[in-house]
């Protein structure tokens, strides 16, 4: 959707900005831009809808030379959020997100349905939020009406930068949450300006990492992390990019153990019978309602006695789909000061697959960062323990 061919931005006092830049973007991928301040990266982006026209080179964009193309259309078929969000201060935010459908000579009550709708699809209720004013919302909520309103006219393409950065953590995590859902959604091919690694690991199908107007690393999150190509990738990434790749790695099936399992309508004894069985060991067991859902769990210490197992199960909180990533995993155990998490296959009524222990979860990533290396898959990874070293 986006290709770079050798292009190069030096300015009149000979700064070079970007200099021989080469790569392409794919269609529906998001790809984040990421260095410090200095590096090149917006004026990369800005490059894209004219805002910069680069000294040499070519940009294409669905198969154009976007030299080619007037500068005022380009820029109505491509979104563009930025971190103060320029929203019109005399404007509704309904009229507000309707912009870009007006300028294209859209009839008004069709720019503000596909102006209501898309407010809704940012979390914002229209009847609620749509006759409002810009210094009437909070932060987040004006940062949510840009990105509606970059979308407004459905361009194919969405220029973002540092849209996130003006708002406080919180807020900025609960907005990364939320675009990463409205992208599963739409499906827009996404060039993210960002200097945070965490969030440019977080948001991208593929990193860009910067150094001075270059290009350093164009990978996936999970290699930048788990094989930096240069010493600067490395030291730009962090020593602790160990627990960075954490939140980019997915649980899978293969990282899970089986542990003891009982019913809710098990009698005691049948269900302490079954634990002596299936682990001597076992100082409890998962406990599964009748259609193999996961309930809680039981010590081994309460299948003495009468009763069943309904009576002295533990609801179980530590809980997570598969997929989730291991940075998740890892928060969970330390919320909720559980020793495992139960993991449930989501799609199949939650039904119980497995429980993620430490040592499986260091396992996990330890694969991941083998797999990638090596290019294989997870499974195939035979991990060397401190025993056999």
């Amino acid at each position: 959707m986006i290709r770079f061919e050798h292009v190069t931005k030096r300015y009149a006092d000979g700064t070079t900005a970007v200099d021989d830049l080469s790569f392409e973007v794919a269609e529906g991928e998001l790809v984040t831009l990421v260095g410090p301040s200095g590096c090149g990266k917006t004026t990369t982006m800005k490059m894209v809808n004219r805002l910069i026209e680069p000294t040499s080179g070519q940009i294409y964009l669905d198969g154009s030379d976007i030299s080619t193309v007037d500068p005022v259309e380009l820029r109505r078929r491509i979104g563009y959020v930025i971190q103060q969000v320029g929203l019109f201060p005399h404007k509704t935010v309904l009229d507000n997100t309707a912009t870009v459908p007006h300028l294209l000579g859209w009839q008004r009550k069709k720019a503000r349905a596909r102006a209501a709708e898309l407010l809704d699809l940012v979390g914002l209720d229209p009847s609620v939020f749509g006759d409002r004013y810009p210094d009437q919302l909070s932060g987040g909520q004006r940062q949510r009406v840009g990105v509606a309103r970059a979308l407004a006219a459905d361009p194919p393409v969405l220029l973002m930068d540092e849209p996130f950065g003006a708002v406080d953590p919180v807020v900025r995590e609960h907005l990364q949450n939320e675009f990463l859902r409205l992208q599963s959604q739409v499906h827009k091919t996404v060039l993210f300006v960002t200097h945070d690694i965490e969030e440019a690991v977080r948001l991208g199908d593929r990193i860009a990492v910067y150094g001075e107007g270059r290009i350093e690393q164009f990978d996936p999150p999970t290699a930048v992390l788990g094989a930096p190509a240069t010493p600067y990738v490395a030291d730009f990434v962090g020593a602790d990019r160990g627990l960075k790749r954490l939140s980019v790695t997915p649980i899978e099936p293969g990282d899970l153990v089986q542990p003891p399992i009982v019913h809710l309508d098990d009698p005691l004894p049948d269900a302490a019978a079954r634990l002596a069985v299936d682990d001597p060991e076992a100082r409890w067991a998962v406990v599964l309602d009748d259609a193999e859902h996961l309930h809680g769990w039981v010590s081994a210490d309460a299948l003495a006695g009468g009763g069943t197992v309904r009576d002295h199960s533990r609801r179980m909180a530590a809980w997570l789909p598969v997929g989730a990533s291991l940075k998740q995993a890892f928060s969970t155990m330390l919320q909720h000061d559980a020793g495992w998490i139960a993991v449930l296959d989501g799609e199949h009524a939650d039904h119980f697959l497995g429980v993620l222990t430490p040592a499986r979860l260091h396992e996990a990533l330890r694969r991941s960062i083998d797999a990638d290396a090596k290019g294989g898959a997870r499974e195939d990874v035979e991990l060397e323990t401190v025993s056999e070293a």
